[in-house]
């Protein structure tokens, strides 16, 4: 039970309230004052007619206004904010007596710490963290914050230290203990960049594999120049997250970036969006390439564009200029344009449901995304970076990851590359249970096996159907690069005559 009474301060004033409290055998827990003419008890539970006799007797106190209850008091707001503050933290927090020994340490330092809380506190913060002597530091006069290098184990950490100092009679101070704050050399790497606002964009470009080092050199390199851009790689590999950054990092990033779905644009409205109509002279829509105008325009799945769209991209390609539908004015287009797909280009070039040249246009510049799988040192850097975003995001604690899941992590196939990561991390945060680590369970990826696909995805048809498939597949991709029969069978290893006759059972050619 709590109570606010309003009142004027006077001397006196609490104990005339407690004797009351007394008459009526309650025993007060806590008492908070408030310079704004406010006073709070709680005391346990009673009774409602208990509580009827005990309000208008308050009242009746000299200098109290009125009396009422309420839901807490304010010293409890105060912890319960300051606790939920420190759990969501994602930065290890600890807080120490003058001595140098622990009193409080927030969840993400007990994770760093791998202990339990009952196993640290009123130990030597010390035992844990070397590099420096926090009781001495505390023993010096006066006593200042201070900002150091520290290891746990063989982590580096900046511990940001801070004295914690109690107001005391005559303006004077009286030392408490300290504030310690230890951030990993990612997050400082991250605050220094917000700081600073001089993210590229592709400072968020997560690389230590060596695939992903040289794609993201390539891609810097790239971003400087002004010509068409061509990404390819399996679907969730990143490929709009580095157009973005190409943009960022270009001579445009002050100008809009513009990133359309050509796999979502229904052929019917595919021109108006992007090239804009006119109907009696008048223009009723200006289509994205205008609405781009400086900028950069990202074509994501450009295969799936339409035939009708794809020979005005081409004109655009060509000589920088367009009309709307229905127009006859040359619109002068002023935009980079950035293309992306999955799909092999070149073969469907071959099969006729591309435009060669259109092709040949937008693949000045390109390069490829890598699979998460052929990236495997990134997938824990990556799984700890989504932890942490997401924790934040969703106000949970940061969990550390189990040994048994980053081996799952490691090894899993990844059909959906980093989005399927993200994707699952976030699910995992999201449904949080009050555990401390993550497991294999809580990320609820479905059985799947390299090379085969998914366990549940029942095959349909013969296996010599499929046999056929793959092999008109690879023989599709294949023959742009080796152009004459000769040439592909010996690559293959089989005669001549073979190849010829499975090219033409399954009508390849260099026309199509």
């Amino acid at each position: 039970m709590r109570l606010e009474v309003s009142c004027i301060d006077r001397v006196g004033l609490a104990k005339d309230i407690l004797v009351v409290l007394e008459k009526h055998g309650i025993n007060l827990i806590a008492i908070d004052a408030s310079n704004k003419g406010f006073l709070f008890l709680q005391f346990a539970e009673i009774s409602f007619e208990t509580l009827r006799e005990l309000m208008p007797q308050i009242r009746k106190v000299e200098s109290v206004h009125d009396v009422r209850t309420v839901s807490f008091m304010p010293s409890e707001q105060e912890h319960y904010a300051l606790k939920t503050l420190l759990k969501t933290l994602p930065d290890s927090v600890f807080s120490t007596d003058t001595k140098g020994r622990i009193r409080i340490a927030n969840e993400s330092a007990l994770l760093t710490l791998d202990m339990a809380e009952h196993e640290v506190v009123d130990e030597s913060l010390n035992h844990w963290v070397q590099g420096f002597n926090f009781a001495r530091w505390m023993s010096e006069t006066p006593v200042l914050a201070q900002a150091t290098r520290v290891q746990i184990n063989s982590n580096e950490y900046l511990a940001e230290m801070l004295p914690i100092y109690l107001p005391d009679d005559n303006d004077t101070t009286i030392l408490a203990g300290a504030v310690i704050s230890l951030k990993s050399p990612a997050r400082v790497g991250k605050q220094f960049n917000a700081l600073q606002n001089q993210s590229t964009g592709f400072d968020n470009v997560l690389a230590n594999s060596d695939k992903m080092k040289d794609v993201l050199k390539q891609a810097k390199r790239m971003a400087q120049l002004d010509a068409p851009l061509l990404i390819t790689g399996e679907t969730g590999t990143g490929k709009e997250l580095m157009a973005r950054a190409s943009h960022d990092a270009s001579m445009r990033r002050e100008h809009p970036f513009i990133a359309i779905n050509c796999a979502a644009l229904p052929d019917s409205v595919a021109e108006e969006e992007l090239f804009g109509f006119v109907t009696n002279g008048t223009v009723v829509k200006r289509g994205l390439f205008e609405e781009a105008k400086g900028g950069t325009v990202f074509l994501d799945e450009i295969a799936e564009m339409s035939k009708a769209a794809q020979v005005k991209l081409l004109r655009l390609l060509q000589d920088g200029t367009f009309r709307r539908i229905g127009g006859d004015v040359e619109v002068r287009a002023d935009v980079r344009i950035i293309c992306s797909t999955q799909k092999n280009l070149a073969e469907l070039c071959q099969t006729g449901e591309f435009r060669e040249d259109l092709y040949y246009r937008i693949h000045v510049l390109s390069y490829h995304m890598p699979s998460l799988r052929e990236r495997r040192v990134d997938i824990i850097p990556l799984t700890e970076m989504f932890l942490e975003h997401y924790s934040q995001q969703l106000s949970s604690p940061l969990r550390r990851i189990s040994a048994s899941c980053r081996d799952y992590l490691f090894t899993y196939a990844w059909p959906g590359n980093v989005r399927q990561l993200k994707n699952a991390i976030f699910r995992a945060v999201s449904m949080w249970d009050g555990s401390t680590e993550l497991t294999v369970e809580q990320l609820k990826l479905p059985s799947y096996a390299e090379g085969f696909g998914y366990f549940d995805e029942e095959f349909e048809g013969t296996l010599d159907e499929a046999m056929k498939e793959y092999e008109a597949g690879l023989l599709r991709r294949l023959y742009p690069a080796y152009p004459s029969t000769r040439q592909l069978a010996k690559k293959l290893g089989v005669s001549h005559t073979a190849i010829a006759n499975k090219l033409r059972d399954y009508d390849i050619s260099k026309k199509k």
